[in-house]
């Protein structure tokens, strides 16, 4: 097949060059960009009088009955194609002879590509931004569920403070938020068309560059032809937002992997959401969780690809950017799989709350509370600290291997003189006021205020992020 940039098929290039060259089997994927793109720039071509209007309405028919073809899957690009773009101007000029001819006029290839990049990562982000309020929505509905469900909270992978399975759910839900916001945010530094830029310094053909980036849902064309057709930012913060939401997703995963062993036992998962050995007929696997994890190195290597890739090169296009089509192809597909597989691990979490209690009443997790309810008794908070350390030394001690008394008992049993022995800060505290101040539940509901995890300001966060869900998710 002659090349497009051929006046008569010379045979001269290696045919091994000519296959490494191709990018026919990555980019035919832009199909239905490239068609669409071509569409809107016959149109304007007839509008300005640079093509004839018989030459612009011949193209408009032609590349209407293309991509109705493209949808209906019967067009079939054929693997010895140059690229995308080749193969539409070579099917046009095939089909309607001179009027396929004239479609090149004032565009090139760099911008063709760079225009469909764009109109893709578009498309690709609405569909990303949809798979995550899909499983922002799973979260949701799992932390309203379980919104008082005593869990420790950890620090160090140490148990620390007394949380709720519902407030833990919520910091995996904020973080989806503002990947979100990043893929939307990406998206509009993205809205601008680069078509009409053609190889790097514009066109003397009079275009009207506005109308084309109107006709394709663009709020503005490109700001210079150079960077219009060298630019891949757009892949680039693409493919990062991919890598920081897989990072969050691993995160998760590792946390239901802990949280689903026997060691923690906080969760199980249903039958749809973990598998089982081939030799040890009693075990679960978290593999989907496992999974996801895993392919968190692949949008790494994505994004790294991108910025290795053009951190050398000179402006304007070089056929190194040819390579960013598989990156962030790759990014997308991989994002997307990992986002619908953890919104079915999410709603196949089954919660064992007397783990999750046994485990938070074991740690003395009431240490930081004793020692703000010295504070509140105008005790400096340094002092109220060591006097705190005393009582978790008492009730350790107290313990013994095996065995975990309340923290309640304990205090009965060391009684107004033995606590005030402990330090001098204990001295003269009403045993009755102590006791049930240093409860889970009370240590919990006590804080209301924005971000904890008492029941009022678990509540206000889950109807915030359910309207946030709702107003993106009828948005454009």
């Amino acid at each position: 097949m002659k090349k497009i940039w051929e006046t008569k098929v010379t045979g001269a290039l290696d045919p091994g060059l000519d296959a490494f060259m191709s990018s026919i089997g990555i980019d035919a994927r832009l199909l239905p960009q490239d068609l669409a793109g071509s569409r809107a720039h016959a149109a304007m071509l007839g509008r300005q009088g640079i093509i004839t209007k018989e030459t612009a309405a011949a193209l408009e028919t032609g590349l209407c009955a293309l991509i109705e073809e493209a949808r209906a899957g019967s067009l079939v690009v054929p693997p010895e194609a140059e690229d995308v773009h080749s193969f539409v101007e070579a099917e046009l000029s095939s089909r309607l002879g001179d009027p396929g001819l004239s479609l090149h006029a004032g565009r090139s290839r760099n911008d063709q590509v760079a225009l469909d990049m764009r109109l893709w990562l578009a498309e690709a982000s609405r569909g990303l931004r949809k798979a995550l309020l899909d499983a922002l929505c799973a979260v949701l509905a799992m932390a309203e569920a379980n919104k008082d469900l005593i869990l420790p909270g950890y620090t160090h992978l140490q148990r620390a403070q007394a949380i709720t399975f519902g407030h833990h759910l919520l910091a995996w839900a904020v973080a989806l938020e503002r990947d979100h916001g990043r893929f939307v945010d990406a998206a509009a530094r993205a809205d601008e068309c680069p078509l009409g830029a053609c190889a790097l310094a514009g066109s003397g053909l009079p275009l009207d560059r506005e109308a084309v980036a109107a006709a394709l849902g663009f709020s503005r064309p490109s700001r210079n032809s150079i960077d219009a057709v060298a630019d891949r930012d757009a892949c680039v913060e693409f493919a990062s937002g991919c890598a920081i939401l897989l990072m969050h997703l691993s995160r998760y995963c590792e946390e239901v992997t802990l949280w689903a062993s026997a060691e923690f036992g906080f969760v199980k998962l249903s039958p749809k959401a973990s598998t089982g050995s081939s030799v040890m007929p009693q075990k679960r696997n978290p593999d989907p969780a496992e999974l996801i994890r895993g392919k968190a190195g692949r949008a790494y290597g994505d994004l790294v690809n991108l910025l290795v890739m053009q951190k050398g090169l000179p402006l304007a296009y070089d056929r190194d950017l040819q390579e960013d089509k598989h990156a962030v192809f790759d990014a997308a597909d991989n994002a997307r799989a990992c986002l619908e597989a953890f919104t079915v691990l999410v709603s196949a979490l089954e919660p064992q709350a007397g783990r999750m209690r046994a485990a938070a009443e074991e740690g003395c997790l009431w240490a930081a509370d004793a020692a703000e309810f010295l504070v509140l008794r105008n005790t400096p908070f340094r002092t109220a600290y060591a006097a705190a350390k005393a009582l978790v030394e008492a009730y350790t001690g107290v313990r013994g291997y095996g065995r975990c008394p309340s923290i309640a008992g304990v205090i009965a049993g060391l009684g107004q003189a033995g606590l005030a022995a402990l330090h001098p800060a204990w001295a003269n505290v009403p045993l009755a006021e102590l006791v049930p101040w240093l409860s889970l539940d009370a240590c919990v509901q006590r804080r209301q205020g924005i971000g904890s995890p008492g029941s009022a300001a678990t509540a206000g966060e889950i109807a915030r992020l359910k309207a946030f869900a709702a107003a993106q998710a009828a948005g454009p």
